[in-house]
């Protein structure tokens, strides 16, 4: 059962202070969702127990276009104001959607989504303009639904209120709401995204955001946003870009991919989106289904799969082609270390889905990946570009 949500949307931009300088957004970094999970679940051993008997699955064929990243993987947040005066917001910033919603007021008082985050309240802020048409966002279990409004947004202009949430998903989250960052053929109700509305109101010296995230685990902030620009510290060598192939999610072309000397996937071209919305990377179930079998990896329930810790050093490099250059993974990567019950667990950055058309097929590179290669979203131009990350 759903539960209300409200989409936020500006529709202008109501006191925005802003000059054209770039905007830095500290990113931190949460347990996901599905690690919250099965932290309340099952035991290590039983993980171990299911890797030995449970047989290969795979997600339902049918996904919504709307909504490509799988929240329950989602790890970086950052924070936005609402209104005036500013109510805070944590948000996750998201590649893979356009819209920008947050929890209202005026959701359900049987919503525990909604109970247990911030709620945007219209009548405490001077600069609110009512909107009231109703909008609904389909997710793989159910749908968020609510109205939209207008208001200032402290990033840029246009956001969302969310009155109806799905399930558990968003009760176990440790953000309010979404800040979609895809382009605005796929926004629901045709809301202007914020990050164009920033390009409108030429807020940015320039049309681009970028996202480092870092790969320390003891690091007390877990990367940074750059709202018009790009940070040389944070990277090597030179940025290597690429054309989006589809102007919806960043969609780009993917040449190939190599397990290894032993496997190649993607082998007559595919295409992929970089979604800062999911930890994982995601691929068609029967490549990632041979991925997994030639780096020895065993199934668990989820969709996840279990990596013995003692051979992350002799895992194979997983290489993709992109627009002719190779990026790398090595097992280090690649395999996430996971803490239960005191014992230590290592699972794959892989994950298996398959996205039908008009959508699909696809494959997602997410935070894995992100967080090796600090990326670039370049709206200027529609490209996207790579540079190994310090």
């Amino acid at each position: 059962m759903m539960t209300p949500g409200a989409l936020f949307c500006a529709l202008s931009l109501l006191g925005i202070t802003l000059t054209s300088a770039i905007i830095r957004v500290p990113l931190y970094k949460t347990r996901s969702i599905r690690r919250i999970l099965s932290d309340n679940g099952k035991s290590l051993e039983e993980l171990r127990a299911m890797a030995q008997t449970s047989p290969d699955s795979s997600p339902g064929p049918n996904l919504p276009v709307e909504r490509l990243t799988n929240f329950m993987d989602a790890q970086y947040y950052g924070s936005i104001s609402i209104g005036n005066p500013a109510q805070e917001f944590t948000v996750l910033f998201d590649t893979g959607s356009s819209n920008l919603w947050v929890p209202s007021i005026h959701c359900s008082f049987f919503d525990l989504a909604c109970w247990v985050h911030h709620r945007y309240n219209s009548k405490k802020s001077s600069t609110y303009v009512q909107n009231g048409t109703q909008f609904s966002i389909r997710y793989g279990r159910g749908s968020l639904s609510g109205f939209i409004s207008a208001d200032t947004v402290s990033v840029s202009a246009q956001f969302g209120e969310a009155v109806k949430q799905p399930g558990i998903t968003f009760a176990v989250a440790r953000f309010d709401g979404i800040l979609g960052m895809a382009y605005p053929s796929i926004s629901v109700g045709k809301v202007t995204p914020v990050f164009d509305s920033a390009m409108a109101a030429k807020l940015l010296p320039q049309n681009v955001f970028s996202f480092y995230i870092s790969r320390d685990p003891l690091a007390a902030v877990g990367g940074e946003l750059i709202l018009g620009g790009t940070d040389p510290q944070y990277y090597s060598g030179d940025l290597h870009y690429v054309n989006v192939t589809r102007k919806a999610y960043w969609q780009i072309e993917l040449s190939g991919v190599n397990v290894g000397s032993q496997l190649t996937l993607c082998k007559d071209g595919c295409q992929t989106i970089v979604d800062t919305g999911t930890s994982l990377i995601v691929g068609p179930v029967e490549e990632i289904r041979a991925l997994h079998k030639a780096v020895g990896a065993l199934p668990l329930l989820m969709g996840e799969y279990m990596i013995d810790c003692k051979k992350i050093p002799s895992l194979p490099v997983v290489s993709f082609n992109i627009g002719g250059k190779m990026y790398n993974l090595t097992g280090e990567d690649y395999v996430m270390k996971e803490s239960q019950m005191g014992a230590s667990v290592c699972l794959s950055g892989f994950m298996a889905m398959d996205i039908p058309p008009p959508a699909g097929p696809l494959w997602i590179l997410g935070d894995v990946f992100i967080g090796k290669y600090y990326t670039v979203f370049d709206r200027s131009t529609d490209r996207v570009g790579f540079a190994p990350a310090k």
